[in-house]
C-alpha cells in the first residue's frame, strides 16, 4: 500500500547523501518533497503540514552528531515524527474483564466487519482465547450467512437470532450464552450503512448502554482514502470508539488515511488487516509500519509470520537435510507450501530493509513462478521428488504435460536444484556454512 510512498520519501531522503553537514536550504528542500509525497499518498492535508513543521523545528535545533551523516540525521527525525503520527506505542486490545470481554465491532457497509470478527476471532483462538460471535445485524440476512460460514471455517460458535428484531436483545442473550458455554470473548458484528445516519448511531448508542463494551473497534476501508478519516470522526463524535482496523491494506490505495486517523481523532489503530486470508491479521505497530514506509524494513512481523506458519521441527529437520546435502525436490516442496502460508511473496519481500518500491519493480516478483515449480513438482512422481536423477527426456515431456508447463521449465526447475546442490556440497566440503562465510568473506 505505501510502495509510492515508500520510493518518494526515499528519493527525498537520499539528496542529503552529499552534504556534509545540514543547512536550513537543503531541510527546507528536502521536507518540501517530504511534504508533496504525503499529500500525493492521500494524507490529510492539515496532517501533512503539521508533519512537515514538526521535523522542520527538530531539524532546525539539532546540532551535527559525530556518529551520524546529514541524511541519517534528517531520516531519524523523519521516522521519530512518523513514529508519533501514528501513534507513538502499540496500543493493545482491552480484554481483560472476566468471565466474558465485550468487543463491537462497527463501520460502514462494505468496509469489512463481518469478515474481520472472524479474523479476530481466529487470532484469539490462536492465543488461547475462547471467543463467540454474534450477528447483530438484523437488517442483512446475507450478514448473518456470511458471519456463520466464516465461523465453522474459523471454528468459533455464533449467537443468531433471526425471528428477533432488536439487535440490543439479540447481543444481550449472546452474552448469557457465552457465559454459559465458557466463552471468554463476544466479538459483535454490527450493522453498517452506505453512510453515517441517525438509525445506525442510536442502536450502537443502545447497544453500548445495555452491554458496556470493553473495546469498540471501528472498521475503516484503507481504500476509500480521506473519506475514511470522515468516517472515523463522525463515529468519534456520535459513538466514540476505542481503536480503528484497517482493512485491505494489501491493496493498491496510498495509505494516507493510515496516516491520518490517529492525528485527527486522537484514536489509535490497534488492527490491520494485510490480506484475504483468515490470518492476514495483525496488531498495529507503529514503530514497525514506520520502518516499512521508510523503507527499513519490518524484520519482527517477517519472523512473527515464519513462527505462526512454518513448524519448527519440520523446519529444522529440514535444515539438516539441507546441510548434509540431502535436500530434494519434496522438502523444496514442503518449503514452498510453508513460504505460501505467510502470505503473497511481494508481502513478504516489503518486510525486507531496503525493499521499496523500486526494488521490488527490479526485482520482477512473479507470484506465479511459485506456482508453476509447485504444479512440475506435483507432476512428478514420489521416486522421481526424491531421486530427481531419474527423470530423463520422456519422464520431462510427462511431468511437463502433467503441470501445464513445457520442457524447458522442466530442465530449467532441474538445473536450479542441480545448482543448489553444487553450493550445498561446497558448504559441506569447506567445513559447514560458518567456515564457508569465512572462506567468501575473506576473498572479498
Amino acid at each position: 500500500m505505501f510502495q509510492e510512498l515508500t520510493s518518494r520519501l526515499g528519493g527525498a531522503l537520499r539528496k542529503l547523501s552529499g552534504p556534509e553537514r545540514l543547512t536550513e536550504q537543503n531541510v527546507k528542500d528536502v521536507l518540501r518533497e517530504v511534504r508533496l509525497a504525503l499529500l500525493e499518498a492521500d494524507v490529510n492535508y492539515q496532517v501533512a503540514k503539521t508533519f512537515v513543521k514538526r521535523v522542520g523545528e527538530s531539524a532546525a535545533g539539532q546540532h551535527v552528531w559525530d556518529s551520524l551523516t546529514p541524511d541519517q540525521q534528517v531520516v531519524k527525525l523523519v521516522r521519530d515524527e512518523m513514529l508519533a503520527l501514528l501513534g507513538g506505542e502499540t496500543a493493545e486490545l482491552d480484554l481483560s474483564r472476566k468471565p466474558v470481554a465485550t468487543v463491537m465491532v462497527m463501520g460502514l457497509q462494505g468496509s469489512g466487519k463481518t469478515t474481520l470478527c472472524a479474523k479476530l476471532a481466529q487470532r484469539l483462538k490462536r492465543d488461547g482465547r475462547s471467543p463467540m460471535l454474534v450477528a447483530a445485524d438484523i437488517y442483512r440476512p446475507a450478514a448473518i450467512d456470511q458471519l456463520h460460514t466464516l465461523a465453522e471455517t474459523v471454528g468459533v460458535p455464533v449467537h443468531s437470532d433471526r425471528g428477533r428484531k432488536n439487535a440490543v436483545q439479540i447481543v444481550k442473550v449472546g452474552l448469557k450464552r457465552a457465559k454459559s458455554e465458557s466463552c471468554d470473548v463476544l466479538i459483535v458484528d454490527t450493522a453498517g450503512r452506505l453512510h453515517v445516519d441517525d438509525t445506525l448511531m442510536n442502536e450502537l448508542s443502545e447497544i453500548d448502554k445495555t452491554v458496556p463494551m470493553d473495546e469498540k473497534l471501528l472498521v475503516l476501508d484503507a481504500m476509500i482514502g480521506q473519506e475514511s478519516v470522515v468516517v472515523a470522526q463522525a463515529f468519534v463524535d456520535r459513538v466514540g470508539f476505542d481503536g480503528a482496523v484497517m482493512t485491505k491494506m494489501d491493496g493498491d490505495a496510498r495509505g494516507g488515511a493510515a496516516l491520518s486517523v490517529r492525528e485527527i481523532t486522537g484514536r489509535p489503530i490497534k488492527l490491520v488487516s494485510m490480506g484475504e486470508k483468515m490470518g492476514d491479521l495483525e496488531i498495529f505497530h507503529p514503530d514497525r509500519m514506520a520502518g516499512r514506509i521508510l523503507g527499513m524494513g519490518d524484520v519482527l512481523t517477517l519472523i512473527e509470520k515464519a513462527e505462526e506458519n512454518m513448524d519448527a521441527d519440520e523446519a529444522e529437520a529440514m535444515a539438516n537435510r539441507f546441510m548434509n546435502n540431502e535436500f530434494t525436490l519434496e522438502d523444496f516442496q514442503n518449503q514452498i507450501r510453508q513460504v505460501k502460508r505467510m502470505g503473497p511473496l511481494k508481502g513478504i519481500m516489503r518486510m525486507l530493509p531496503g525493499m521499496d518500491g523500486k526494488m521490488l519493480d527490479k526485482a520482477k516478483v512473479d507470484e506465479g513462478q511459485m506456482k508453476r515449480v509447485e504444479a512440475i513438482i506435483n507432476s512428478m512422481t514420489l521416486v522421481e521428488r526424491r531421486r530427481p536423477e531419474v527423470i530423463n527426456g520422456s519422464r520431462r515431456k510427462r511431468i511437463a504435460r502433467g503441470s501445464g508447463t513445457n520442457v524447458s521449465q522442466v530442465n530449467k526447475l532441474l538445473k536450479q536444484y542441480r545448482d543448489m546442490r553444487r553450493m550445498m556440497r561446497r558448504i559441506n566440503d569447506s567445513g559447514g556454512l560458518e567456515q564457508f562465510s569465512e572462506q567468501i568473506l575473506g576473498k572479498q
